[in-house]
């Protein structure tokens, strides 16, 4: 797994020299990968103002990462399960050609793409100044990250909501249980009696209600036809029934049906024919809904990640002009390092710049604690901010 950090450092002579030792060192050791991270000139402001602003910003960070996390999730509900959403999936990305023999897993595929995509960005970043103008004040810029993100928030909601709707619709019509299930394969037209008079019901029912239904079921009206009833279909749940009687007594032969625990389902050929249709309709509206709702998380997912490292850079300047002062100085880089050097890489940095607090020793007593919880809740005599990259993780 990977740990990405982005640090920041005064640029003084001593903290440059280090800097260069540290530049040496990772290319020796391969400790990790480091790369130059240019955030432009930002407005200041009023420096008591950045107190309240760094605040605001490690909420709306926190914020952030968490709609990331819920997109992601909701990608795999959707993407990942069956073979069918492989295929869909590839039509949802305009690649009517893809058999599924090459698309055996579309989160999978899509992370190995976006993982690429997203380490690129974040070691060749660039501030979009269309987006988010630098002439505006920082708390401007927050707003602005904060509007975007939230209105993600609400319209996965929303999206995701509408989905399963949809989705758990066709479920239902798909359900597999002798009341829902289509009957097409199992009825033929000479099971059943259809006449001026006459009509033949389908009876449900356990298979321990067998012996029952054949004892009884002439006498659950005086108008059913003697020997009529057949067994036509039967498995673990259950079997099917027909039973032939005068169309005036159907009402009557419901009623005990059920009194007796029976399930009394109608039936007819252009009945079973327009709910088929209607299932084939409900099931290319699925497959359409299922299209936008991927396109609209794989975009949200790209943009929201692109909102949270410019909130990342956001508050490396802010921490860096409160840290280092003022004229703005300083040098962030992105440091990017397997999990298992984590722990040698944060020492190294520990005893480079050690210089910019004093008092600060390396802590021993964190030695074992997670890089990334460090990051965020610890004090380091440089600035540093973990990027969570788990979810690009190819599990």
């Amino acid at each position: 797994m990977t740990d990405v950090w982005l640090v920041s450092f005064p640029l003084d002579k001593t903290s440059l020299t280090s800097v260069e030792k540290l530049k040496r060192t990772l290319a020796k050791t391969n400790l990790a990968s480091s790369f130059k991270f240019s955030i432009p000139d930002l407005k200041v402001g009023i420096l008591d103002s950045l107190f309240s602003v760094s605040d605001d910003l490690a909420k709306l960070d926190t914020l952030t990462e968490s709609v990331i996390k819920k997109n992601h999730q909701c990608m795999r509900e959707v993407m990942e399960h069956s073979a069918d959403k492989v295929q869909e999936n590839a039509l949802a990305n305009g690649d009517h050609g893809m058999s599924q023999s090459a698309a055996v897993s579309p989160l999978k595929s899509y992370l190995q793409s976006l993982r690429v995509d997203l380490m690129s960005y974040m070691t060749k970043f660039q501030w979009d100044k269309a987006k988010y103008p630098t002439a505006l004040p920082l708390s401007s810029l927050a707003d602005i990250i904060n509007k975007e993100v939230s209105q993600m928030e609400a319209e996965l909601k929303s999206r995701a909501a509408a989905y399963n709707s949809v989705k758990r619709s066709l479920e239902h019509r798909l359900d597999r249980t002798l009341q829902t299930r289509s009957l097409d394969d199992i009825v033929r037209r000479e099971d059943l009696v259809v006449s001026e008079y006459l009509t033949t019901l389908l009876v449900l029912m356990s298979r321990g209600r067998y012996l029952q239904w054949e004892r009884t079921y002439e006498s659950l009206s005086e108008f059913v036809v003697p020997r009529s009833s057949r067994k036509l279909y039967e498995d673990g749940e259950g079997g099917v029934f027909s039973v032939t009687l005068f169309k005036r007594a159907v009402c009557d032969f419901k009623a005990k049906a059920e009194q007796s625990k029976f399930t009394v389902r109608e039936y007819s050929f252009d009945l079973e024919a327009k709910k088929q249709q209607e299932m084939k309709q409900h099931n290319v509206h699925k497959k359409e809904q299922y299209g936008i709702f991927v396109r609209w998380l794989k975009v949200n997912f790209s943009g929201a990640f692109v909102a949270w490292i410019h909130l990342k850079a956001l508050r490396v300047f802010v921490e860096s002009v409160l840290r280092y002062g003022i004229p703005v100085s300083y040098q962030a880089l992105v440091l990017r390092t397997d999990k298992k050097c984590s722990k040698k890489l944060k020492e190294e940095l520990a005893s480079l710049f050690i210089h910019l607090d004093p008092t600060a020793t390396t802590c021993k007593t964190h030695a074992s604690c997670d890089v990334s919880e460090l990051c965020q809740h610890e004090y380091f005599s440089y600035i540093c901010y973990h990027i969570n990259t788990n979810l690009l993780e190819i599990s």
